[in-house]
């Protein structure tokens, strides 16, 4: 029986989740949680063997938690999930010490098929394009500049493309709004554009974010 941990900050998503991984026989949702810290709390007491764990948690983004997962379990499979495309985020999640990423648009066989593939001790991911973005060496100079940003950076990046007002992502991630200036500064120098125009605009033109 693989007992896994749900981890995402929207109720209604988890329970959508356990509904459909209740069909399978040998798979069972040990616990859910709603947040890093409590996710954390879960993992300490509980006996899990695959967490499926959100990107865009409120705090510290699922990357981002990453390293605190690895520190205290070190071999625990994890498969991040986001709205995001995975040419994306899939890179940034296997470098993280995901063991694997979907969008969360994906049918319910895969979700399955991946939770057993990673709890295997496999990699998972789905599309042809992050298979070969993965190849290319570390320091290949032709990725895009977006590729090359950190965890935060793109959560950051995210959040302004979708229209979230500086304060409101400060809120969002319980970090002042100056220290979201700065990330947004960086960000733009980062990628060679000036305005959050011109930032929805690479975007776009990057399929950065879905349509």
């Amino acid at each position: 029986m693989i007992r896994v941990l749900l981890v995402d900050d929207h109720t209604i998503f988890r329970s959508g989740l356990r509904r459909l991984l209740s069909d399978e026989a040998d798979i069972h949702v040990a616990d859910e949680a709603k947040d890093i810290c409590e996710m954390l709390s879960k993992l300490r007491s509980l006996d899990i063997d695959v967490v499926l764990l959100d990107v865009n948690m409120p705090g510290r983004s699922g990357l981002e938690a990453m390293q605190s997962i690895r520190a205290e379990f070190p071999r625990l499979p994890v498969l991040l999930l986001s709205m995001y495309p995975a040419e994306q985020y899939a890179l940034l999640a296997l470098r993280s010490g995901a063991n694997g990423y979907l969008t969360k648009d994906v049918e319910s066989e895969e979700l399955v098929r991946a939770i057993r593939e990673v709890q295997r001790g496999n990699r998972y991911l789905t599309s042809v394009a992050t298979q070969r973005l993965l190849l290319q060496p570390e320091g290949q100079q032709d990725r895009p500049p977006h590729l090359k940003l950190s965890a935060r950076e793109n959560q950051i990046l995210m959040l302004i493309v979708q229209g979230v007002s500086l304060t409101d992502i400060g809120t969002k991630m319980f970090i002042s709004v100056k220290t979201v200036s700065t990330y947004r500064t960086r960000i733009l120098r980062k990628l060679g554009v000036e305005s959050n125009a011109e930032l929805v605009m690479y975007a776009v033109r990057h399929k950065v974010v879905p349509c």
